[in-house]
This record gives C-alpha cells, sequence and structure tokens, in this order.
C-alpha cells in the first residue's frame, strides 16, 4: 500500500471519501483541499484523530501543490441545487467551478488518475475530458457506480439472495434519463427470469421484480435520502473508495463508470456510463453488453439528454 489520493472538495462527499479511505488500505497518503480553510483543517484533524486505530497514514489539509505526485485525484467540488434553480443553472455554475480547478490540479498532478464525482456528474466527466489536455484513459466519471449499487441493494432485499450474487447494472446517464438493461440482469450465473422458477423449486416464495418500481427506487432514492436527512454521502463515497480500490489493485475490474464515447452503440462524443474495464492503467475500454433495441434506444435516449444540456453550457 502505498497510494497517494488527493481529494478536492471538503464537503460532505469528499470528507466522507477521505474519512473513509482512511479506514481502508488503499492510501498511504490523503491531501484534502477545499477553498474553505477552516472547514478542512477540521475535518483532517477529526480523521487524523482517529488514526491511532489502523496502521499509519498520513492525512494532510493542503493546497494544489501538496497533491504533487498524486496517484489518484477525485473531484467532488461543487454546489446543490438551490430552490427555483433549474438544472442548467446549476450545471453551469459547477461546470465554471471545475473550469477553474482543472488547470491548477492537472499541473501538478499530470499523471493522476482522475475520478470525478461532482454533479451533474456525466457533464462534469464531459468538461473535464474536453479542457483538461490529459489522455482520456486517465479520466472516470463516478457515473451509475452508486446507482448500480443501489440495483444490487434493491434486488438483494427483494429476492433476499446477497448483493454480490446479483449481477444487474443502471446504465446511461446518472440522472433521470438512466435504466436498467433487464437483458443483463443476473443471480449469479442465472438470468433474473430463470431465477424465480429455480427458488420455487427450492420452496422459496420470490415474487417477480416489479421493473418499473425498481427504476424508480434506483432514480429517487437519492431525492429521498436528501428529503430525509439532508445530504447522501455514505454509498457514494463507499463506491468511489471501491473504485479507488479497483484502480490501485493488480488487475482490471468491469463496472459501470461515465467516459467518453466512441461509436460504442451508436454513440458518439458524450460521457455517460456502460460496462467498462477500469484497472490500474484507468479505463482500458468498454465492454460491449448484449442489449436489446429498446434497451439500446434507452441509452441514445440518455445519450440525447446530456447532449441536450452540453449544447447549453458555456465551457469558454
Amino acid at each position: 500500500m502505498s497510494s497517494k489520493i488527493t481529494v478536492i472538495g471538503a464537503g460532505s462527499v469528499g470528507s466522507t471519501i477521505a474519512y473513509t479511505l482512511s479506514n481502508q488500505n488503499v492510501a498511504s497518503e490523503i491531501v484534502l483541499i477545499d477553498i474553505n480553510k477552516e472547514k478542512v483543517e477540521g475535518e483532517v484533524m477529526d480523521i487524523a484523530q482517529g488514526t491511532c486505530f489502523r496502521d499509519p497514514i498520513s492525512i494532510v489539509a493542503g493546497e494544489y501543490e501538496d497533491a504533487k505526485d498524486s496517484d489518484i485525484v477525485i473531484i467532488t467540488s461543487g454546489i446543490a441545487r438551490k430552490p427555483g434553480q433549474t438544472r442548467i443553472e446549476l450545471t453551469q455554475t459547477n461546470v465554471n467551478i471545475l473550469k477553474s480547478i482543472t488547470p491548477e490540479i492537472v499541473k501538478v498532478a499530470p499523471h493522476a488518475l482522475y475520478i470525478i464525482v461532482s454533479n451533474p456528474v456525466d457533464i462534469m466527466t464531459y468538461v473535464f475530458t474536453k479542457i483538461s489536455g490529459l489522455p482520456e484513459n486517465q479520466i472516470i466519471g463516478s457515473g451509475t457506480i452508486l446507482d448500480s449499487a443501489r440495483l444490487r441493494c434493491g434486488l438483494s432485499e427483494h429476492l433476499n439472495v446477497a448483493q454480490n450474487n446479483i449481477h444487474a447494472y443502471v446504465f446511461g446517464e446518472h440522472g433521470d434519463t438512466s435504466f436498467i438493461p433487464w437483458t443483463g440482469a443476473y443471480v449469479s450465473g442465472v438470468s433474473l427470469d430463470e431465477y424465480y422458477d429455480i427458488a420455487k423449486s427450492m420452496g422459496k416464495e420470490v415474487k417477480e421484480v416489479d421493473k418499473d418500481a425498481m427504476l424508480e427506487y434506483v432514480q429517487k432514492s437519492g431525492g429521498q435520502i436528501i428529503k430525509r436527512k439532508g445530504a447522501t454521502f455514505y454509498a457514494v463515497s463507499a463506491s468511489v473508495c471501491k473504485l479507488c480500490s479497483i484502480l490501485t489493485s493488480s488487475s482490471d475490474s468491469i463496472t459501470t463508470v461515465s467516459s467518453m464515447m466512441h461509436g460504442e452503440y451508436g454513440i458518439d462524443d458524450v460521457c455517460l456510463s456502460t460496462l467498462t474495464l477500469v484497472g490500474p492503467n484507468g479505463i482500458q475500454g468498454k465492454v460491449p453488453m448484449r442489449m436489446n433495441k429498446k434497451e439500446i434506444e434507452q441509452l441514445h435516449k440518455s445519450a440525447d439528454a446530456l447532449k441536450e444540456v452540453i449544447a447549453q453550457i458555456n465551457l469558454d
């Protein structure tokens, strides 16, 4: 374990990522950067004081230059949507924040793998890809890795089967046009549709999944959590830290992250999530999954919705 990870943004998500990383064996150095110096110093002090229960780790409240030689940089900076604010207005505000961060961090950490978490994540990943000047394999949007985790959680509870036996994914935008390609939904090596009969033969009463309701559960979970507690940060942090462990592993993994499309499924010049081979060298490429005509149409719908937003923002 010798990875250096920089987290930019010490809000709920960024600080929880730093805290979660401090409890894992993924990083030996963590740098937390935020424009609010007092906040970031307080977060680091709080996190560092709990690290006596693990192997030694360095955690500092830093400036951009402290990110030098980072293996991974995680960008979480941005503001939450305010009442009455349109999605486009929020997007432009967060794009402007990203435009101010990008040259500063890329200058000191040009070889790092970048994980974009700031929302709207697919747009932010696209913008960072366009303005950073970095090779695309170094840029990974957290995309629908959280949505897919929510799906596995929901299916696990419905089927009463461990989450690690559920292989199902959410594709497209991390947002309202995301969808579940049920063609690729499996319980271990058995398709979801086949599993009902198998469970029944074992005396287990398993109702068929209401697919529309499950998609709604995935899409609305974030809003429900925000309504109840004000923000979401535990599950997204766990997802990002899992991505960090993938990027520091000895071999590649397949997951749903957002990256630039180059003709896959007939989609080009937009970032969204499909199955992607990711590992210590960043993104290695897309893994084509068999989908039916309706599912491919849903992916195109998601891409078109994102392109419509991109067309309305200022990248200069």
